[in-house]
């Protein structure tokens, strides 16, 4: 077996966990080489430009940014020296269905004074919350996040824990127990939505996203989430790490349970000695090492008739104004009436309704250079069924979009239809295509709690050693903390390989 020294990793993949797990693997003295598919490394966090607006395509909200200082800090540099953070307020602005809005702030005073609005018992009840998802970060993200669940022992020495944090339970039970207004009650119960869960479904685990939040801020990196993909390529390049771009990976090479190297798509061999998959793992199982796309999960080893939950697909329109919208917040999601049965059709029944719940991105509230002068940038996701529905995107594409800015110039952005501009959008069918990922799914499996610890795709492969996964279909799950805190793992499990 070769030294640290000479030993040559190979990261397919170059989204965040794909960077933070080539720069984990620098830092411990490996060579790396980090292959991607695109043209642009940051894997959702493309940056799409039109006519002078620019949009991040991927990631807007940035949280535990302590993560992304540590990977400048392994090669003894100052992420401040290379891009900014800026923190917001509000952090969201929530848009009801009534037209009542709540500022979710960072601001206590603020913060509780918009839940008066709504519940002067509640603002006692929310302090409970935080209070009691504290707790679950604790364990959650401080000891849960960064550890490997490799064996099913590893699982049950964590159960005192989870049976003490209720992760039976779901986001919607555990907000539910304390929160009493039924709209504040479906502002705390979003979160899932943000890693591909419905919080009807999504264990209560995730709630530590409260206390995260309370910690740490929502912030905001200045130039948009690509500055932060190309100050971390920029590092990465300073440190030696060598960056293959616009070449994709067709197989992985792998004998006597060992994988040796790839075949890229012109026909190349390239050889490895340890390989890092920051690809959505059920693909890299079907397309790449050649095994059904349901038999690589260690439960069906047991559970034969288990069949895995993809998230949510994503629906994504991109578009600039001719005038700006000065009242519009910098993030501000807009929730429809139907709340529960909405999250229903999308994640159980898979049917595309007319009505729809969105998440509206305004960079240019705070960064005016996403869009020319006297003009706004936007970004409105709408989440939808994934491709296992037999949509047409090809038809419904345009007709969402037609709903969505028809919804828009009626409420939030008036006369949108006389100002809209330079837009494009994009379906699951373009995910599927674009990032490579089953289904079309915008956030890999679903963070059910049978999905998740060692449920979950394993960070390391059962049976190919040298064979490791980082991202949002791997431990501990999607989002941008979930995906780079997925690198913190990988570097354990080959530091002691």
């Amino acid at each position: 077996m070769s030294s640290v020294k000479d030993a040559k990793v190979l990261v397919i993949g170059g989204g965040f966990g794909g960077i933070a797990a080539a720069l984990r693997c620098r830092a411990l003295g490996f060579e790396v080489t980090l292959i991607e598919r695109l043209d642009q490394l940051g894997g959702r966090a493309q940056v799409i430009e039109i006519d002078g607006f620019k949009h991040d395509a991927g990631p807007t909200v940035i949280t535990a940014p302590f993560l992304f200082n540590e990977l400048f800090e392994l090669f003894n540099e100052d992420i401040n020296d290379h891009i900014t953070f800026i923190p917001l307020s509000p952090c969201y602005r929530y848009v009801f269905h009534n037209g009542q809005t709540f500022d979710y702030s960072g601001d206590t005073e603020l913060f509780n004074s918009e839940i008066k609005k709504f519940s002067e018992e509640d603002v006692k009840n929310y302090q409970t919350l935080v209070h009691e998802s504290k707790k679950i970060f604790d364990i959650g993200f401080v000891k849960l996040a960064h550890k490997p669940f490799l064996t099913i022992k590893s699982m049950f020495e964590q159960l005192p824990n989870l049976i003490k944090l209720r992760a039976d339970r779901t986001v919607s039970g555990f907000v539910n127990k304390y929160i009493k207004h039924p709209l504040l009650r479906k502002a705390f119960s979003i979160h899932p939505l943000l890693v591909g869960g419905n919080p009807f479904s999504t264990t209560s685990i995730y709630s530590l996203i409260h206390y995260l939040e309370k910690k740490w801020g929502i912030l905001f990196c200045k130039g948009g989430t690509g500055q932060l993909v190309k100050a971390l390529t920029n590092l990465m390049k300073r440190h030696g790490i060598e960056i293959i771009t616009g070449t994709d990976v067709k197989k992985i090479i792998h004998s006597n349970d060992r994988a040796t190297g790839i075949i890229t798509d012109d026909q190349k061999r390239l050889d490895f000695d340890h390989i890092i998959c920051n690809a959505d793992p059920p693909v890299v199982y079907e397309q790449l090492l050649g095994r059904n796309i349901n038999t690589p999960f260690n439960l069906n080893k047991y559970l034969p008739f288990f069949q895995k939950k993809y998230s949510m697909g994503l629906y994504v329109l991109f578009f600039g104004t001719k005038r700006k919208y000065p009242e519009v917040v910098h993030h501000t999601i807009w929730l429809t009436d139907r709340f529960k049965e909405l999250l229903n059709d999308i994640f159980d029944r898979g049917i595309l309704t007319n009505d729809f719940s969105l998440y509206i991105h305004r960079p240019t509230a705070t960064d005016k250079s996403f869009a020319p002068e006297g003009c706004d940038s936007f970004y409105v996701l709408c989440p939808v069924p994934n491709l296992k529905s037999p949509i047409d995107w090809k038809v419904e594409g345009l007709k969402l979009r037609d709903r969505i800015v028809d919804a828009l110039d009626k409420t939030l952005l008036p006369d949108l239809k006389n100002n809209i501009t330079a837009e494009t959008w994009m379906t699951p069918k373009d995910f599927k295509k674009t990032y490579r990922c089953a289904y079309g799914a915008g956030f890999s499996i679903s963070p059910t709690l049978t999905q998740s610890a060692w449920f979950r795709y394993h960070n390391q492969d059962p049976k190919i050693k040298n064979l490791y996964f980082v991202g949002a279909g791997t431990h501990p799950g999607a989002g941008l903390p979930g995906v780079v805190s997925s690198a913190k793992v990988v570097e354990e499990l080959i530091k002691h390989h």
